[in-house]
């Protein structure tokens, strides 16, 4: 005859009341983890669907551009954007800012990679899923911190740079407030990020250590931090859930911070890079219609394409009038300066700045998107990308040297507009300064830009 335990109603209603709480506490955390996957899942398909938005009307504003193939000698377009997009190969004139934005640009690519993680345990309600890959995650994870502190340092350096330093190329007068606030929140929100990606790999590696279970992960600079956090497991919980959720939020808020930001050249230097011109710098491109004209002159029996339906303009007066890849161009300025700092024009005082040009051409852009957006199609506003944004004074201070072109760290072509709009000026409204018209005379006269005859050109020798 066996001994069966006697319980007491009293011992049976506590005994109720402990299931009670234990199944209502598995319900909450069960609930919790539902709701959490389910609030990752919106706040994720929110976020990819506003940036999709934003990049369709960009990509829409690039196509009003003209018509301009860029699809010959591949190889070669792939090598120049393997190399000066992700090589940084064009950021080594400026050791110091090279070695800063490298920093900055491995952080944004590969501390990336860790967000696939993030995605899945947001997406799947699990903890550090890559872990069973062992010493490979173990590695991992020590580049991702030690990338994360030099981003951190770089950033500061870069505000350092910026608001205390006072680099002379990150002034001017197209650097208004907007422009410099913008560099200052990007840089503050990369600190943000990283700072708490730290805090809370530091979190989940001391809740580790308190549940006595192997580390995952190896935690080089986050260990150091353990010691400003709090004991408590729960705390510690909290801590960690709460850095997740601002590190992924705020990676996806800075995905769609992008579209209206100078770091949209983080996305479109790629493609900027790969569609560069391959052609020596010094070589202009022919206008086709002027070439078509000339050629009906020499040779009665040339036939020329037909006309277009749209009216032929010499030149470029707004942006509709551009090529889309200086309408790419554009967007893909990243407003360092570098173009300006080494402008001979800039340099002597006078008006023109490339880098002044770039943003001129993108805000124009902008207004132009947001007419299409209002009126579905484009309503004549009364004003131009030359005149109400780009004065003329700016492009015929421009000696067409192409040592903006060279600097730009992402092959953007400053001069391209310029030149652009120098043509409509010319031979749209025969509108030129005193001296060029003085040219084209000697010229038409003296086959020279001179004002002596070819006979007597040699005469400054005697």
């Amino acid at each position: 005859m066996t001994n069966k335990p006697i319980y007491t109603s009293s011992k049976l209603q506590l005994l109720c009341v402990h299931n009670k709480i234990f199944i209502t506490l598995a319900l909450i955390k069960t609930n919790y983890a539902m709701v959490s996957q389910l609030l990752f899942l919106v706040l994720l398909l929110a976020a990819i669907g506003l940036f999709a938005y934003n990049a369709r009307k960009i990509y829409r504003n690039i196509r009003l551009g003209k018509a301009l193939d860029r699809s010959d000698r591949p190889v070669e377009r792939w090598k120049t954007m393997l190399k000066v997009a992700f090589g940084q190969s064009k950021m080594t004139k400026r050791p110091i800012a090279f070695l800063l934005h490298l920093f900055v640009y491995l952080g944004f690519v590969i501390i990336n990679i860790e967000m696939l993680e993030i995605v899945i345990d947001g997406l799947a309600g699990t903890h550090r899923i890559f872990a069973p890959l062992g010493n490979l995650y173990n590695v991992l994870i020590w580049i991702f911190e030690w990338l994360a502190f030099a981003v951190i340092i770089s950033c500061a350096i870069f505000l350092i740079r910026r608001n205390i330093v006072h680099v002379k190329r990150f002034f001017g007068v197209e650097m208004t407030s907007w422009p410099k606030t913008d560099a200052n929140l990007i840089l503050v929100t990369e600190i943000l990020l990283m700072t708490a990606f730290l805090f809370m790999n530091a979190a989940d590696y001391k809740i580790q250590l308190h549940a006595g279970e192997d580390v995952h992960g190896a935690f080089p600079i986050s260990s150091l931090l353990t010691g400003l956090l709090p004991e408590s497991p729960d705390a510690l919980h909290l801590i960690e859930r709460a850095c997740w959720w601002f590190h992924i939020i705020g990676v996806l808020a800075f995905l769609n911070y992008l579209p209206y930001s100078k770091h949209l050249h983080i996305l479109l230097a790629f493609p900027n890079t790969y569609f560069s011109n391959l052609n020596p710098k010094g070589k202009f491109a022919n206008m086709e219609s002027v070439t078509n004209e000339v050629k009906a002159m020499l040779d009665p029996s040339f036939a020329p394409p037909p006309p277009s339906e749209e009216p032929m303009r010499f030149g470029a007066k707004d942006v509709q009038d551009l090529t889309w890849k200086s309408l790419l161009d554009a967007y893909t300025c990243t407003e360092c300066g570098r173009c300006t700092s080494v402008c001979p024009a800039n340099i002597t005082g006078k008006l023109l700045s490339p880098r002044k040009i770039m943003m001129d051409t993108r805000d124009r852009l902008v207004a132009v998107g947001q007419n299409i957006d209002k009126n579905s199609s484009f309503q004549d506003d009364g004003k131009s990308l030359l005149d109400d944004h780009i004065s003329r004074e700016e492009i015929w201070a421009c000696t067409s040297c192409n040592a903006c072109t060279e600097a730009c760290p992402v092959n953007i072509d400053p001069l391209k507009i310029i030149m652009d709009l120098r043509q409509y000026a010319v031979m749209e409204e025969s509108q030129a300064p005193s001296s060029i018209n003085a040219m084209f005379g000697n010229i038409e006269n003296n086959g020279a830009p001179w004002k002596y005859a070819q006979a007597d050109r040699a005469n400054w020798r005697e």
